[in-house]
């Protein structure tokens, strides 16, 4: 398994390195040269669990994406060498350069290169005079890292002067410490940029330039509507190609660690499968490909929004086998009392996936009281439209209130009551020993992803609330597999506590869990030792032979991958260990 990874690490390592730039020969100011800025207390923590030059190298990884793009093809549409032909066409105008994953086990993952850091001239040399400039919001910034453009709700600031078609330099304003001991922009939007050391943050964006484009706008029509495409990006720091709209259906774009957390559940046709924190989809519909779309995977999220999200995820890559719920993960095990009603559908399922039906009086009852709820709705609806269609006849006016919040509503989501594509299924959770297989791929602090440019605001004290949450789901997921089943954990986050100690707390917990071998095996070994907080607390990791068990992907390594953590559990029998966790 080493000479696999050894030899996929090659793979990648020499064909994306050869196209990299340097950018020392410029400007220092007009470069792309982050710094991950970490609480004190943290950054000792992780330099004591890594060593200080290794966490060096993590940080400096982490402020870049990824010189290539992960694909994963629906096998049960199309094959990787049609893909591979339909994107050569698609991007022959970027002369992208395609390669099909050789590991055994990822025979449906195709990668596309990408290139960086490139060196960018923005013309500050030619005349004396900076560029004129788009200073954009973190969030925004690290999506143009990606591939992304720049839109409007990402614009904080703007050079005075700035005509549609003019070739602008794109900066990022990262949040930096307050008087009060938080972290903050402090930029008002439509900030007028000067070019000069009186700008806000003015030294702070000092070598955070992530490229140029053309303003798709003036400067006064940036901060006069509340969307649409800002900058069109045409020379950036990170080439990565954009697949957006591109062959859907058949591909989905997923980080590499994702599609091998997938393969490490090793789903078999007709088995009964549960996700417990699914959105967006991505390992749901991994899973359900594997299994040939034969079987049953439950896949449940709280947000009403990401469950629509992974059920139009489903239903455009032609998958029929998944059944979404929205549930908590906290509660996924059904806990009834005898006077509970069991008419809901999830929660009564016995052990073989069958259903007590509802009665006919429930129906009706529940019909009703959807039909007065969408009346109700509709009626209010009705009247906040005829209220704003007033409104408009006396003017045409657009408060800034109004344009924020417009922005929070497109950066948040529509909110529940406004979605598309109906109504989602609610459960009360499921009944123990009922799936064969759980996958608990857990919110966590989320440190491994990248491109990533601010890390601040996590603490010590953060990320033990992570890790209790975290062990809070396990305990779900280990009452829901049958004896002999098995549990797949994953975090994208480079954060031990998170990690390595789950993997301890569940073998010290459940006697009769135990570390499985994962096929296929890319990443590295996981962490041995512990540490020892200045608060007394002592934080258990790995013993000896057993990081060989679990995969540990570091986003500095030569596989260039997000940070990613995988650990594969087989489920023996013991009722009282269960007993006591579900007390």
């Amino acid at each position: 398994m080493k000479k696999k990874a050894w030899g996929l690490s090659k793979t990648i390592g020499s064909f994306f390195n050869n196209q990299h730039k340097l950018m020392e020969d410029f400007p220092q100011r007009y470069s792309y040269n982050p710094t991950l800025r970490w609480n004190a207390e943290l950054e000792s923590y992780f330099s004591n669990a890594y060593g200080p030059q290794n966490f060096s190298r993590i940080s400096k990884a982490l402020t870049r994406p990824s010189c290539y793009s992960c694909i994963r093809v629906n096998t049960l549409k199309t094959t990787p060498d049609a893909v591979i032909d339909k994107l050569t066409a698609v991007l022959k105008e970027n002369r992208a350069d395609i390669s099909k994953c050789e590991v055994a086990g990822l025979d449906n993952v195709v990668f596309v290169r990408g290139s960086g850091p490139h060196a960018i001239n923005y013309g500050y040399a030619a005349d004396g005079k900076p560029p004129k400039e788009v200073l954009v919001s973190r969030k925004c910034a690290e999506a143009v890292l990606r591939g992304a453009q720049v839109y409007i709700p990402g614009v904080l600031a703007c050079s005075a002067h700035v005509e549609k078609g003019e070739l602008v330099a794109v900066s990022v304003s990262v949040e930096q410490p307050g008087v009060d001991g938080g972290w903050g922009v402090g930029i008002t939007r439509g900030t007028v940029l000067q070019g000069s050391q009186t700008d806000p943050y003015h030294l702070e964006r000092s070598g955070l330039y992530i490229g140029q484009g053309r303003a798709m706008m003036s400067r006064s029509g940036m901060f006069r509507v509340t969307e649409g495409l800002a900058v069109d990006m045409s020379d950036r720091v990170f080439h990565l190609p954009s697949f957006r709209d591109v062959l859907e259906g058949e591909i989905f774009l997923q980080n590499l660690p994702s599609i091998v957390a997938a393969r490490a559940l090793d789903p078999q046709k007709g088995e009964r499968i549960l996700d417990m924190c699914a959105a967006p989809g991505g390992k749901t519909t991994a899973i359900a490909i594997l299994m040939k779309d034969e079987g049953e995977i439950v896949a449940v999220d709280r947000s009403h929004n990401k469950v629509q999200g992974i059920h139009k995820l489903a239903a455009e890559m032609g998958l029929s086998c998944i059944t979404l719920y929205k549930l908590d993960a906290l509660k996924a095990v059904c806990v009834r009392n005898e006077s509970e009603d069991l008419s809901d559908p999830s929660c009564a399922k016995d052990n073989h996936g069958g259903h007590i039906q509802d009665s006919n009086f429930m129906k009706s009852e529940v019909e009703k009281i959807e039909s007065i709820t969408f009346e109700r709705l509709n009626a209010e609806k009705d009247f906040k439209k005829a209220v704003s269609n007033e409104k408009a006849i006396e003017s045409s006016y657009i408060s800034k209130a109004d344009i924020r919040k417009e922005m929070r509503r497109k950066r948040n989501g529509p909110g529940r009551n406004q979605c598309l594509g109906g109504k989602v299924e609610k459960s009360k959770g499921f009944a123990p020993s009922s799936f064969d297989r759980v996958l608990l791929d857990a919110p966590c602090s989320a440190l491994g992803l990248r491109p990533r440019l601010f890390t601040g605001e996590e603490t010590i004290e953060s990320l033990r609330k992570h890790a209790i949450y975290q062990r809070r789901m396990f305990d779900q997921a280990v009452q829901l597999v049958r004896p002999g089943g098995v549990i797949v954990y994953s975090t994208c986050t480079i954060n031990p506590g998170e990690n390595e100690a789950l993997v301890r707390y569940a073998l010290d917990t459940y006697k009769f869990l135990s570390l499985a071998p994962q096929h296929p095996r890319i990443g590295g070994p996981g962490l041995v030792g512990r540490f020892e907080f200045p608060d007394g607390y002592t934080e258990e990791w790995l013993r000896p032979g057993e990081e060989e068990l679990v995969q540990r992907f570091d986003p500095s390594s030569p596989l260039d991958t997000i940070g990613f953590f995988i650990a594969k559990f087989m489920v023996g029998s013991n009722e009282a260990d269960l007993q006591n966790s579900s007390s």
